[in-house]
This record gives structure tokens, sequence and C-alpha cells, in this order.
């Protein structure tokens, strides 16, 4: 049997597999949040002609079972078929994204003190020409020559010693070694390199949940060649690390999933090196900062423990093992360091940012928070750094919400209701006809429906305030944008509402239950970080109003940006900084949110707007007051 897929494409099907796992394995994608579980709602496809079976349709309404659309993971046919893939749900994975360029990245370093050191060493060594009086091995001649410079305690690879006599003969007895040093002393000497690989560069590699990005570095100057991004190939296995945890284990994927990530760190480095003329014999270092699930995945780790009580990684800090067994296009033997994780799902991206935003060497108390599927929270300061993470789930990367997506063009950004009409006015990424909403639209929304009596403290709709407010098979929702071009309205359900409501809880509850087993209030955190891709849209303000960050004046806010990739560019052009990495991982203690009591409680007083408790939001009780027109 054929499956035809718009005018052009035609895959072979049996009526065992699903529509979901045949476009997989053809290598077409569609959006799939809970890794073709049936649960999500997303790989949604239309029927054109031809018999199907679909087993279960999900969260899909009347108007769209009418109109033959149907789940993708629980279709199977019965005959020959054709269908059509919506434009919402194609996944298009290795497409670039959006990611800020520093034009000096040294400055990061210039702010620690430091100048451009890092790991890999280099020096150029001339060898006595052997002869029948002088007959020692090429190696000893090597290590004898290298002792007389002052390195000692060398180590030799397989690898290294296998081209050692062409190497210096072909270089007529003068070669350049390449070297680090690691514990006790030990020179590892992993690269011996011709006139061809003369120059140094380095690979930082940010390893994220949604994308990949990598920054190209001369390790020479420190200054940053180019940027490469995309989104994470993983996602075709599904959104969260619990699913792909699930996928890795009782799928046996795991493979899959090393092969995916591996592939796109892969495409950029080699697409990033053609540009530049850059040989891979010239890429002579590496560091990964991830999240814990990630960091197993991408070394091939069996990751199944992380989601079983008690919650135990495989490892936490890891070997600097090579390129070769990290299967990257980079010199074999050079060092690729991973960034120590804490727990379960506090990890080396952590780390990194706490790394970043050098908090750890300041006397004042900082939170940092770095927010996603999971949001991550550090507090401290250079004497005690804690840290936990709690699970937001996806809808602020636009998973489990109906007309959610990702920040990208066609994506409504933010929204603004008129407080006497409650119209809504929005700013769409990319201009043009909007698609969709991203987190910070939703937060926009959430936020701008409370403060005008659309919506009350639980969430629920007041149907009488608007006519934008109606009744659907799943309840009420507000309708945010209409347009025939698109099909279908864009619109914010009871369930979107419940679902952020949920997520910004258990972001909340995580800040203040680790404030209080540390013994603080929030009056005593001095500043607040925030990181992570979706912070560059956040209105902070916004996630202040409906309780997601704690209410505190605008001045202790600061938005960093990407902090996961930037620690890991430190720690490639420092090796100084690649040992605090390593001793503040040490230093920070993890929390198991999941194991805590009173997580719970404080988990049911967030699930309000703002709070069950308004005087800890003084300024959103400000706001309301002057949106009743109540006198403060």
């Amino acid at each position: 049997m054929q499956l035809k897929v718009g005018i052009d494409k035609v895959f072979e099907i049996d009526s065992k597999t699903s529509i979901y796992e045949t476009l997989k394995k053809n290598k077409l994608f569609i959006i799939s949040p809970c890794g073709g579980k049936g649960t999500c709602g997303k790989c949604k496809v239309k029927i054109i002609k031809g018999e199907y079976n679909c087993n279960n349709y999900g969260k899909l309404l009347a108007a769209e079972k009418e109109n033959k659309i149907v789940l993708a993971c629980q279709t199977f046919v019965l005959g020959d078929l054709e269908i059509e893939i919506p434009k919402e749900s194609v996944l298009v994975v290795g497409e670039q994204i959006a990611t800020s360029r520093y034009k000096d990245l040294t400055l990061y370093l210039e702010t620690y003190g430091l100048k451009p050191n890092p790991i890999v060493k280099r020096i150029v060594v001339e060898l006595t020409h052997p002869s029948i009086s002088d007959n020692i091995s090429d190696i000893e001649r090597l290590r004898s020559a290298l002792f007389e410079l002052g390195i000692d305690n060398i180590h030799f690879s397989h690898l290294i010693t296998t081209d050692l006599s062409s190497t210096i003969r072909e270089n007529n007895w003068k070669v350049e070694v390449s070297y680090i040093e690691r514990h006790n002393n030990t020179h590892i000497v992993f690269l011996i390199s011709g006139t061809e690989c003369h120059k140094r560069y380095g690979a930082a590699v940010d390893i994220g949940t949604t994308t990949v990005v990598v920054y190209l570095v001369d390790l020479d100057t420190g200054h940053l060649v180019d940027v490469g991004s995309t989104y994470n190939s993983q996602m075709r296995y599904g959104d969260d690390v619990i699913t792909r945890i699930v996928h890795a284990t009782e799928g046996g994927g795991l493979e899959e999933l090393r092969s995916a990530v591996r592939g796109d760190i892969k495409s950029i480095i080699k697409s990033l090196s053609e540009i530049h003329n850059i040989r891979v014999c010239e890429v002579v270092s590496t560091v990964i900062a991830a999240n814990t699930t990630m960091s197993q995945l991408f070394w091939g780790l069996d990751p199944s423990s992380i989601r079983e009580a008690p919650y135990i990684p495989t490892l936490n800090r890891y070997p600097m093992w090579t390129g070769a067994e990290a299967r990257l296009p980079v010199s074999p033997m050079s060092p690729v360091f991973t960034f120590p994780c804490i727990g379960s799902y506090v990890g080396g991206d952590i780390v990194s940012g706490v790394l970043a935003s050098g908090m750890h060497r300041r006397d004042e108390i900082a939170l940092f928070m770095d927010i996603g599927t999971n949001a991550e929270i550090a507090i401290g300061n250079n004497e005690w750094i804690m840290s936990a993470a709690c699970s937001a789930g996806p809808c602020f990367e636009g998973g489990g919400v109906t007309c959610g997506m990702r920040a990208t063009n066609g994506a409504i950004e933010s929204i603004v209701i008129d407080r006497k009409t409650l119209e809504p006015a929005i700013k769409v990424i990319g201009g043009g006809i909007p698609i969709g909403l991203c987190g910070s639209a939703l937060i926009d929304a959430i936020s701008e429906m409370f403060l005008s009596g659309i919506i009350d403290l639980k969430g629920s709709f007041h149907k009488e305030k608007t006519s934008r407010i109606r009744e659907a098979e799943t309840g009420l929702e507000y309708v945010v944008y209409t347009n025939e071009k698109i099909g279908r309205d864009i619109i914010i359900t009871s369930a979107d509402v419940e679902n952020v409501i949920r997520a910004k809880a258990a972001i909340y509850a995580g800040v203040s239950l680790i404030l209080r087993e540390v013994g603080l209030g929030i009056e005593a955190i001095d500043k607040v970080y925030i990181a992570g891709g979706f912070g560059n849209y956040l209105n902070m303000e916004r996630a202040i109003i409906i309780g997601m960050l704690p209410d505190m004046p605008t001045e202790k806010f600061d938005f960093l940006g990407n902090t996961s990739i930037i620690g890991a560019y430190l720690c490639l052009m420092s090796e100084e900084l690649m040992k605090e990495a390593e001793e503040l991982s040490k230093k920070m203690t993890y929390l198991e949110l999941s194991a805590t009591n009173s997580y719970m409680e404080e988990y049911m007083s967030a699930m309000f707007l703002p709070h069950t408790d308004i005087s800890l939001f003084p300024t959103v009780q400000v706001k309301l007051n002057n949106a009743l027109g109540v006198e403060n």
C-alpha cells in the first residue's frame, strides 16, 4: 500500500504502521510533543482520499473530525491513502534559528580578569635525527625532547602512535605537539600536527531540549568565528526529557536519540568549518553544556534511572573523553569537556549558567532561573548555592496548548487588551498573519484577561464580559484572532489557562520552597538572573502579574540570554574557569522537590492568580485596584 503526501511524495506503508511512524521513517517529521502516544493532539493530518482507521481522535474537535482531520500517530491505512500536512503540524528539523551574536566574547573573560588560556597547549619540538649510534625509538626520542622542555609523565594514545613515524619524518623531525595537562600533572599528548593543521579552534556546544547551539571559536584570540544553531532533532521522539527517556529505554531508541543530536552538532560544525576553510584536525577542543538527560543521551548512556525514584543519573562528573568517542568532526584525540551535573534534573547547563552569571563569586544573594520545559533554579552566593528543578511542562514553548507554538515567525509574541472594548491588539514575530501563540503571548494574554476581568483569580472565564468568549466542545474559550485565510481561529481555552497556571505555580512553588529550605524570604534576594531563550520575549511585569516570578523591583531582574553557551565558551577559552566549573559543581547542593512534602503545599497555594496570599504581590494588588477603580 502507498501513502501519498502532498503532490510529490509517495511512501510504502502497511496496515500495522501508523501514518506518524511511516512519515518519521521517511524523514518527514511532524510535531508530536508526546512522542506519538496520542495524548498531545498536535500531529494533525488531513485525509484527502482513501480508506483508513483512526483508533483515537484525542483532543480533536468535532469540526476537525468532519473536515477529515486525524491524528497521524493513531491512524492506520486500509488501502492506498492520500494526506495533506497542515503548516502548523510541520516540524522543520535542521532549520537555522536565530541566536544572539556577540561581537567580542573576550569581554566575558575580562570580567573574570583572565586572558585566553585554553586547556589545549601547543609547543614546537625539534628532534635529533636518528643514526646507527643514536637508535632509540621514535616515541622515546619525542618523549626525551618533551622532557627537556619541561613536559613529563606523558601518555601516548594508540591512535597517535600509529601515525607518529610518518608524521615526524614528513615534517623533517620538527613537529608541533598539542597536549593537555590534567590530574596529577599527567600530560596527555593527543595531537601531532603537520603544516596543514597549525591553527587552533574550539567548539562550545549547548544541547538544549529544544535547540542546539554551537560557537566556533579561535582558541588563540578568543574571538568568535561563527555561530550555528538548529532545533534538536530529538524532538521527533517527543518534546520533553521524560518522553525521550521512555523512548530510549522502553522503545529501544537510545542510539536513535544519540544519533539525532550528534547529527545536529556534526552538521553545524562541518558547515561552519567549510565556510571558514577550517580542517577537522584544527578543531582541537570541545565543551558540552547540557541538562542531565541530554548529557547522557549525547554520550549514549542509559537514562532510565533518571525518571525512577530515587532519581539517580549514571554519572554527574564526566571523564575527559575524546572527539573520536564523541563521534564529532573534530580532531580525534582532542578533549571533550562535559559540564558536570548536579542531580537528575539540574544539569551541566545550569552549572554553566551559574558560572556565566558570576553569582558564585559575589557576596550578594542571587536567584538564577532558567525557564523552559523544566524550570531550573539556583540560589546562593560565593559561600553556598542550592539548586532545584520543577516541571513547568511544555506550555511556555508551545506544547500542550491548543494554538501553541514556539517563538518563530508567525507566532503571536505579545497581546494587549483594551480595558474599555476588551479587544486584543497583537504583535506577530516576523509580521504578517499569525498562525499560533508562543509562551510569552500566553503570559501576556492571561495577565491581560485577569486585569480586564475576563478571567478570575482561579482562571475561570466570565462569559458575560465579552463576545470573544464563546462556548465550545471543550468548554469556554477566548478568541484572540480570526482570519479565514488560516482556516481556523487562534484561541485560548479554559484548559490552556489551566496549563499556564499549573506551570507558573510549579515555578513559583520551587522558588518559595528553596527559599524556605535556606531560611530566607523574597526580600533577601539582591538579584534575579533570568536565563534561556524564553527570557528574550518574556515581559517581566506580566510574569509577576500571573504569579510566575516573585514581586520584586524591576531593577533587580537581569536577563542574560543563553548562559549555557556562554559558560561553555568560558571553559573553552580558560583552563582556570574549566577547573572553577568543576569546583562550582561540588559546591552546589541539589534539592529533590518531588521528595519534599511541603512542595505540594506551596504548589497549591500558587494555583491562583497571582497567589492565594495576595500580600506577596503588592504591586499586582495595586494594578487590580486600579482596574476595578478601587482607591489604593
